[in-house]
C-alpha cells in the first residue's frame, strides 16, 4: 500500500508539472518577433531618434529615445553570430545614450550611425 500511495503521489507530480509548457510559460507576457523584423523596427527608432536630435528635441528625451531603440536590438537573437555583432551596436547604443544625457548631440548621432550600420548589417548573418 505504501508502495501505490508513492507511485499516485509521484504520477500526480509528474501530470501536474508536465500540463503546463515551458515555453508557454516563459512566453507569457512577451511579444515574439523575426529578427528581421526587429532589424527593421530598430532601424526605424534610430532614425526616430536622429530625427530627434536634427529637430533640436531636449537631451533627455533624446536619450529615451535611444534607449527605446537599444531595448529593441536586445531582443533580436537568431544564432550566435548576431548575438556577437549585436553586441557591438549595444556599445554604440550605451555610449550614444551617455552623449545624449552630456548634452553631446553630435557625438550620440555618430554613434547611432555606427549603430545603425551594424543592425543592418546583422540581415546579412540572417
Amino acid at each position: 500500500m505504501k508502495i501505490l500511495k508513492s507511485a499516485v503521489i509521484a504520477f500526480s507530480l509528474a501530470a501536474a508539472m508536465g500540463s503546463f509548457s515551458t515555453v508557454a510559460v516563459a512566453e507569457a507576457g512577451r511579444a515574439s518577433y523575426k529578427p528581421a523584423d526587429l532589424i527593421n523596427t530598430v532601424v526605424e527608432k534610430i532614425n526616430g531618434a536622429v530625427a530627434a536630435i536634427n529637430n533640436g528635441a531636449e537631451d533627455a528625451d533624446v536619450a529615451g529615445l535611444i534607449k527605446k531603440a537599444a531595448d529593441l536590438a536586445e531582443e533580436i537573437n537568431a544564432n550566435d553570430k548576431v548575438a556577437r555583432e549585436n553586441s557591438k551596436a549595444t556599445k554604440h547604443f550605451r555610449a550614444a545614450i551617455a552623449s545624449a544625457k552630456a548634452a553631446n548631440l553630435q557625438e550620440a548621432r555618430d554613434h547611432l550611425a555606427k549603430a545603425k550600420e551594424v543592425i543592418e548589417g546583422l540581415r546579412k548573418l540572417l
